[in-house]
């Protein structure tokens, strides 16, 4: 699990995206223009929630979250995405 030096504040959590699938199950190479954007991450930072609604979700917890949900952002050459914690729908 990488470390992230980004604090995120009140409800917000910083997701470390899957990479998508770059072939199919039988072999076929899908390419980047079919690929649909991953709606699964490994959960990196968390803020401290709100006064009266505490995070739920810690580090390392693997996620499902909706797929135009969050601000993605590149911090040290990676790719991030930061969101609210009401965006996550799941953890798997």
């Amino acid at each position: 699990m990488s470390k992230i030096k980004i604090k995120p504040l009140a409800d917000r959590v910083i997701i470390q995206v899957s990479t998508p699938d770059e072939k199919t199950s039988s072999g076929i190479i899908i390419p980047d223009t079919a690929k649909e954007k991953p709606q699964e991450g490994k959960v990196i930072a968390v803020g401290n929630g709100k006064k009266d609604e505490p995070i739920t979700v810690k580090v390392g917890d693997s996620v499902l979250y909706g797929k135009y949900a969050g601000t993605e952002i590149t911090h040290e050459g990676k790719e991030y995405l930061i969101l609210r914690e009401s965006d996550i729908f799941a953890i798997v």
